[in-house]
């Protein structure tokens, strides 16, 4: 995939094939808000890199809800940056692991789990789009936010 020529692709499509598929994990309990922008430019991309952090995004925030939740993806172009938003009202992270959180092989869940998820979107993010990532907390949600230059 590192090869891959670079495409324009559209953000709100890609964050729809995650949703997608993670179809199965959202059930009727977890409400889905999408505040896209309207008429939001192409982000050239490599391959399906953008596809994987959308998962991984959501998937996680699908898992941290615990099957009831509302689940917020907002998108916007200010200045000449790409922002997206992921957030959920879920439990949150402590404060003493959120420094944390993108360090390859860290989790908090159970076995099985591998604590890469949120290596890769940091690594495909920060490397491939000098773009960034960020946790923002409040007591009411808890958000993902990627900022990349477009």
């Amino acid at each position: 995939m590192d090869r891959a020529p670079q495409r324009h692709l559209d953000v709100h499509a890609g964050i729809e094939d995650a949703l997608s598929l993670l179809a199965n994990k959202i059930n009727n309990n977890i409400q889905v808000k999408r505040q896209y922008a309207e008429k939001l430019p192409l982000l050239k991309v490599q391959g399906s890199e953008l596809n994987q952090v959308w998962t991984n995004l959501i998937d996680n925030a699908i898992e941290a809800m615990q099957d009831n939740g509302i689940l917020t993806i907002s998108t916007r172009h200010k200045d000449s940056f790409l922002v997206v938003e992921i957030a959920d009202n879920g439990k949150g992270i402590p404060e003493e692991i959120q420094s944390r959180i993108f360090e390859p092989f860290f989790t908090t869940k159970d076995t099985g789990h591998t604590g890469l998820s949120l290596d890769v979107v940091h690594r495909i993010i920060s490397g491939h789009y000098n773009g960034r990532i960020d946790l923002i907390q409040n007591p009411v949600q808890r958000f993902l936010k990627f900022t990349s230059r477009l």
